[in-house]
């Protein structure tokens, strides 16, 4: 099966990677640390691709909402921020830990099933086909670029934060 370009299907995979980590995560039996590191890069170059790439393309289009586009761009940071929370705590697994462990699932969880409904659902149904796969192919390739620079980095994510 080839891989689908089309960016909304890009989006709803690392979503769904995304759910795959936080199981990881609070599993006792997995690398909770190790998980919590590809779930930092994951997030950043997926959110930081969305916001160069697919944003401001979907807000030129009548049909898709400019307020969710840029309610998404907050929520973004509102995740940023539980994540730099939990990378912030010293013991993996402690109960510390865990408390920001769900501030960050429920962060990301809430944003991700606002942007399927209405983002995604709008750019589904109001975007060409071709255009989704360019603009798939903007968010992979900016992903890609950041996924290289190990942008979840607790530095970088508290530089983020601070931006």
């Amino acid at each position: 099966m080839t891989e689908s370009g089309d960016v909304v299907e890009l989006i709803l995979r690392d979503h769904r990677k995304m759910e795959d980590l936080f199981r990881l995560m609070r599993s006792v039996e997995a690398d909770r640390a190790a998980a919590l590191r590809e779930f930092a890069d994951l997030l950043i170059a997926h959110a930081e691709a969305e916001e160069a790439e697919v944003y401001p393309a979907l807000k030129r289009y009548k049909n898709i909402d400019d307020e969710e586009v840029e309610h998404g761009e907050h929520e973004h940071d509102e995740g940023n921020e539980a994540l730099l929370a939990l990378l912030e705590v010293e013991e993996v697994g402690s109960e510390e830990w865990d408390e920001k462990l769900e501030e960050l699932v429920e962060a990301v969880t809430h944003h991700a099933d606002e942007e399927e409904r209405t983002i995604l659902n709008g750019a589904r149904e109001n975007v060409a086909m071709a255009r989704r796969e360019e603009l798939g192919a903007a968010f992979r390739e900016e992903r890609a670029r950041l996924l290289k620079e190990g942008c979840g980095d607790v530095e970088k994510v508290r530089r983020l934060v601070r931006s």
